[in-house]
């Protein structure tokens, strides 16, 4: 059976990965890799976590632990989380919180509920792949989000209206976002409140790496600027989606949306049809670690992150040849390079790779229109000090030869 002749018209807009199929390349002895966005697996608490399951397979806990659950998510769970939303100023119950497979599914979901064909969603530009990849299947129209531009929210929805639809939601990383490493700032945040406002679109604020600050002052999520402005969660607009992938494990898959009750409702229900529940030892698991360390643990990779993001910063002052731009993260895991315009950085790549095995990520795979063939992506977060330098150092003379 010739099965593209009978899929529907949105599988045409589901692509591969490029890092995931990018990441098949590096297992070739001696690559020093900035590309993967994923935690140090040096640096899990593997003993933490053998303690939970341990727990949760106890005579006690083994019934619950190998059982169907609520779809909502294992509530000392939600319970915790909770307690921590509240420490960022985001007063909110166990109501307001849904257990997600990674905050992957929660942007998946949140594609489902909001995007009708052609209606627009603004992103950032560059923005996250995997969102990219989640929204991509319910057909939607990209927009730039510019919150401190001139352009009119009018603008926005007039444009979004000749294209046949209405602007559903602006998406962000709001903190050191995947890719450029860059952080809003409380005036941008409240700038975009206002215009989410006027176009009477919701907010999806993608915090997966709220938790990774090095430098600089925390800015208050934009939810718990929504919450000081409306007084109550139930009553706002913006969508809190975190994830313990890159603070405590990403094998675990599991993330979480705080929001609005009458969002988290409607989610549970695509939860109900979709995969029923996050595994329920998996969560018990999670409860104990997070309960246990969370705080010391996170502390502990800040230090580590840290060292070695002013590595990768002192490396490119030191080694990167004159036109060569870089943002410098306040936290986070990756610095997104500007080369000059002549050059392209999939070629780049290919050099690279082949002649002094060093990775990184191609920029235009984070544009939604597939431009930004000048930029590239670099991550910090599992080489030591040492192999940063020596990689930025080998990267460095490829983008020399090539001007």
């Amino acid at each position: 059976m010739d099965f593209q002749k009978v899929f529907a018209t949105r599988a045409s807009r589901m692509k591969a990965s490029e890092i995931r199929e990018l990441l098949k390349l590096l297992d070739q002895p001696g690559v020093i890799s900035f590309a993967g966005g994923i935690p140090d697996a040096a640096l899990f608490p593997a003993a933490a976590f053998s303690e939970g399951y341990q727990k949760a397979l106890s005579a006690e806990s083994a019934g619950s632990a190998l059982q169907y659950s609520i779809s909502e998510g294992f509530l000392p769970l939600r319970e915790w989380l909770a307690g921590q939303m509240q420490k960022l100023g985001v007063t909110c119950t166990v109501d307001n919180i849904m257990i997600t497979n990674g905050s992957q599914q929660a942007l998946d979901y949140l594609g489902k509920v909001f995007l009708s064909p052609n209606d627009t969603a603004l992103i950032n530009w560059p923005t996250y792949l995997g969102a990219l990849g989640a929204f991509n299947a319910y057909e939607p129209r990209y927009d730039r989000l510019n919150v401190l531009s001139n352009r009119a929210p009018s603008d926005f929805a007039a444009e979004a209206e000749a294209a046949g639809g209405k602007v559903k939601f602006a998406y962000l990383s709001a903190d050191f976002a995947n890719p450029t490493g860059e952080t809003v700032d409380q005036v941008g945040r409240e700038a975009l409140l206002d215009m989410a406002e006027e176009l009477d679109c919701a907010v999806i604020e993608d915090a997966a790496y709220q938790s990774l600050r090095y430098d600089g002052d925390a800015i208050p999520p934009i939810l718990a600027l929504e919450i000081a402005r409306k007084g109550c969660i139930n009553d706002c607009r913006t969508i809190y989606c975190g994830s313990f992938s890159k603070t405590l494990s990403p094998g675990l898959r599991i993330g979480w949306v705080c929001a609005a009750e009458p969002l988290i409702s409607q989610m549970v229900l695509l939860k109900q049809a979709g995969d029923l529940h996050n595994s329920t030892i998996n969560q018990m698991a999670m409860t104990h670690v997070a309960e246990t360390m969370f705080d010391e643990h996170v502390e502990t990779l800040r230090n580590v992150y840290s060292e070695r993001r002013d590595a990768m910063l002192s490396a490119l002052n030191e080694h990167m040849p004159d036109g060569v731009e870089w943002t410098k993260p306040e936290g986070g895991m990756f610095v997104w390079i500007k080369l000059p315009t002549q050059l392209d950085a999939a070629d780049i790549f290919a050099t690279s790779l082949k002649t002094e095995k060093v990775a990184f990520v191609p920029g235009s795979a984070f544009f939604a229109d597939g431009t930004g063939h000048n930029t590239m992506r670099l991550s910090f977060s599992c080489a030591d000090e040492a192999t940063i330098r020596e990689g930025v150092a080998r990267l460095a003379k490829v983008i020399r030869a090539a001007l």
